[in-house]
């Protein structure tokens, strides 16, 4: 909603500055212009992307629109998953677990937060993550620096797509010009048909130039932001579940192995420490 809200600030602004100054908006509306601009920056887009990153890039420019997933009930949410899945270890052994891990949709805990349920690349992570615990595959000392590794191959991925929106956005002034090229070309081929009709083409070429910088600085290059700043919450959710976990097959009770975690999240996510310790036990009494 806040992205829909900037943009029709910027274009607010850009119209309502243009009207104030005596131009007519309809003077902007050159076809071509717009089709040279948007069909060269798909070309771009298309040509620098391969299958999986053009997919991943679309998947973000919509949760751009649509707003991250990651809300501070979701990390709380997470939070208190995480503490009932240790709780449920260090009651019955590791093994008691398994249940839950094999069949996550089945699973008593699981099904009690269903926001995170629905995230199928959550529940992987997870469910992955203490599989090796589990089998006994690894070492608990081991399992931090696994998870650490394939974090950083799942950030490198998703990196791919913001790398691509940023070379379409600074690629925009660029195209722009050479639509405004484009239509120099076609007002020197014009001359002849007297001023009004060389100035419309002029006015058509500037136009060009005109939406290639807006374009870059108006909405492509925030949106990239918005894109990387989603990313970012995303995998700090992913770290959360990283730190909290490695903690508690190190060792760490319960109870601490989330304080962990919480002391990793912002401050506009975080909650108090009180009040998670108030969550926690709540959530105890349950059980």
């Amino acid at each position: 909603m806040l992205l829909f809200i900037g943009y029709v600030i910027v274009l607010g602004s850009i119209l309502g500055g243009f009207m104030i100054a005596g131009g007519n908006p309809i003077l902007l509306m050159h076809v071509s212009e717009f089709v040279v601009i948007g069909g060269v920056s798909i070309g771009v887009l298309i040509i620098a992307s391969p299958k999986d990153v053009l997919n991943n890039v679309i998947r973000d420019i919509k949760e751009g629109f649509s707003g991250v997933s990651e809300t501070k009930d979701a990390f709380i949410d997470l939070l208190k998953l995480l503490y009932e899945m240790f709780m449920l270890s260090r009651r019955n052994g590791l093994i008691a677990l398994d249940e839950h891990v094999g069949s996550p949709k089945d699973s008593a805990i699981f099904t009690r937060y269903p926001t995170f349920l629905k995230e199928k690349e959550h529940v992987d992570f997870l469910v992955n993550a203490l599989r090796p615990l589990i089998d006994g595959k690894i070492k608990p000392e081991q399992l931090h620096g696994v998870l650490e590794e394939q974090l950083d191959a799942m950030e490198e991925e998703a990196g791919a797509g913001i790398g691509v929106m940023n070379l379409v956005g600074d690629s925009l002034p660029g195209i722009g010009i050479v639509a405004a090229v484009l239509g120099i070309i076609n007002t020197m081929s014009a001359i002849a048909e007297g001023p009004e009709k060389v100035g419309e083409k002029v006015a058509a070429a500037l136009t060009g130039t005109f939406l290639g910088v807006l374009g870059a600085y108006g909405f492509v290059n925030p949106l990239a932001s918005r894109v990387k700043f989603n990313h970012r919450m995303k995998f700090m959710y992913y770290k959360v579940m990283l730190v909290s976990i490695s903690g508690f097959a190190k060792g760490l009770a319960p109870l601490m192995a989330v304080e962990v975690a919480r002391r990793s999240l912002d401050k506009a996510i975080q909650p108090e420490a009180s009040e998670l310790e108030e969550m926690m036990k709540s959530l105890g009494k349950k059980q």
